[in-house]
């Protein structure tokens, strides 16, 4: 009987626990959305790797605030800052030079050329087939034959360009884009 009152006991939330809860959500919530204003929209934008990082290192930062008893508002504000700021510097230097670029970024890969599956591409990338199918019904395409590519992002996100036989593909569009071995 002891140990199930202990039990209850540890489900039940105090008042003032409540409303610690609520307000620490809302200061988490106005943090986030001060620095979204300076820092910008690029802030959660999963354009690269390191948003990707960042973006999961604020979600963990968000996380143990609101749910961590020791872990203060102010406290909890210049980690995000922080992490924030290092995402903004490291985009920076990664448009900036190529040196962070090669080391910071990963190159995009062609998983799929004219209709045909590159399977050493895809498996470098560890990417299966079923996950390739399952994209390409995404982007609503209905046979093989109507996809001029599919590039596998540096985010982890997947492009697919489709074959319209009377366009040929800006040249731009694979610039970063691995396409050794590929004739585009």
């Amino acid at each position: 009987m002891n140990k199930f009152s202990n039990t209850i006991n540890n489900l039940i939330m105090t008042l003032q626990e409540s409303i610690w809860l609520v307000l620490s959500v809302l200061g988490v919530f106005s943090i986030i959305i001060i620095i979204t204003r300076i820092f910008g929209l690029r802030t959660f934008a999963k354009m690269s790797s390191i948003d990707f990082a960042s973006t999961i290192a604020v979600g963990s930062v968000l996380a143990s605030i609101i749910l961590n008893n020791d872990y203060s508002l102010l406290k909890g504000g210049i980690v995000l800052i922080s992490i924030i700021s290092l995402q903004t510097v490291f985009s920076l230097l990664v448009r900036k030079n190529d040196f962070f670029k090669k080391i910071f970024t990963n190159k995009p890969q062609i998983i799929m050329w004219n209709g045909k599956i590159l399977q050493d591409r895809m498996k470098r990338c560890n990417v299966g087939e079923n996950d390739l199918i399952a994209k390409l019904r995404e982007a609503n395409v209905h046979k093989f034959s109507e996809v001029k590519a599919v590039i596998f992002e540096s985010t982890g996100d997947v492009s697919v360009i489709h074959n319209d036989k009377e366009k040929s593909v800006e040249p731009r569009m694979f610039k970063d884009v691995d396409t050794q071995g590929v004739n585009i």
